[in-house]
């Protein structure tokens, strides 16, 4: 009777401590996430600030099409767009292009971009030396503003892969900040509660 008594003693150990890791891998998946698809480039992520540590000479014999496209988030009423749809780049080159925001509203609002680049596999070529998506945009009651996006496609982009859009999706930081706050004061007060 002991030892049966022990072995299911051991089996309730090796379940809970099983539970224990599952609920501490499930914390952990979504910013091991987050780092892996920036490392690897799936999920059409694309990486920070780009600094050149030397001079490349652009590759003339190539070609790519990059095309952008803007889209707004759940409730975010700004207008936004590129300024240029599509441009062709030679690999290496350096690349200025143009969105524009506008804040149609009676009120000051903050806006943030999230860029995904399409198809996936060109993440890890396509490197943004200067971007709006790296800071928040204020911007007043009817105020609008031209933002820059200054790129180069790598030199190493893979040749079967002709063509990149870039996508950015605009946000309401203040609403994303609101429902942050919700989120977490319901969560404290469940826990306390």
């Amino acid at each position: 009777m002991a030892e049966a008594q022990r072995s299911n003693t051991k089996v309730v150990g090796w379940c809970l401590a099983g539970v224990v890791g599952m609920f501490a891998f499930g914390f952990a998946l979504v910013p091991l996430y987050e780092v892996f698809c920036e490392i690897t480039g799936i999920n059409g992520k694309t990486g920070g600030r780009y600094e050149s540590v030397e001079v490349v000479e652009p590759d003339l014999s190539r070609t790519i099409t990059v095309q952008f496209t803007a889209q707004n988030g759940p409730g975010m009423p700004w207008e936004f767009r590129p300024v240029t749809r599509s441009i062709e780049v030679h690999p290496g080159e350096p690349t200025t292009v143009q969105f524009r925001a506008m804040n149609p509203t009676a009120e000051t609002m903050v806006g943030q971009a999230v860029p995904s680049l399409a198809p996936s596999e060109g993440t890890l070529y396509f490197h943004k030396t200067e971007c709006f998506c790296f800071n928040q945009q204020e911007l007043k009651a009817g105020e609008s503003i031209d933002m820059p996006l200054v790129f180069i496609v790598d030199r190493d982009l893979p040749a079967e892969i002709h063509k990149l859009t870039l996508s950015y999706t605009l946000y309401d930081q203040q609403k994303l900040q609101k429902v942050s706050a919700v989120k977490q004061a319901s969560t404290t007060t469940n826990d306390n509660g």
